[in-house]
């Protein structure tokens, strides 16, 4: 997680090539064997990072196919704080394919992906101290305003 949150800081910096020269390399290192929660991740912020948005969409897709592998999820009792972290990505990568659908204007998918989105934002808790949950609500508003106004009528 080290390595993948200083990529993350290199995209947040502005440097979006290093950082998605840094995600490829670690990608290829994870494998299929790689923890959902480090696949997720690493998929999840790989999309922030690509040009073209079928790109863009092929990654935010990996990041959810990784959230949803059996055992990442938290089930009964067991549950694992890497399981309850995946659980706690499912707003954003849903908000992120709601905003790849709509980009490449197909309205249906963003609008399934949207409303998957509101109904797993309770993963995130009421508050949170570094402000996540609020912070994806406030996006989750935005988008769904922004739909409204594509002239879909969703």
């Amino acid at each position: 997680m080290t390595r993948i949150g200083q990529a993350v800081m290199l995209l947040h910096g502005g440097d979006r090539e290093e950082a998605r020269n840094r995600f490829r390399i670690l990608w290829e290192e994870l494998g299929e064997r790689g923890s959902a929660l480090h696949r997720c991740t690493l998929a999840h912020y790989m999309a922030d990072t690509q040009d073209d948005p079928e790109d863009e969409l092929d990654w935010d897709l990996r990041a959810l196919a990784a959230a949803e592998l059996p055992g990442a999820g938290p089930e009964g009792p067991d549950a694992t704080r890497e399981a309850v972290a995946v659980r706690a990505f499912l707003p954003s990568l849903h908000l992120d394919l709601a905003a790849d659908y709509l980009a490449l204007r197909r309205f249906e998918a963003a609008r399934t992906h949207l409303d998957q989105a509101w109904e797993a934002v309770g993963a995130l808790g009421v508050e949170s101290e570094d402000g996540h949950g609020e912070a994806v609500r406030a996006a989750l508003g935005r988008l769904e305003h922004r739909m409204r106004g594509s002239g879909t009528g969703t």
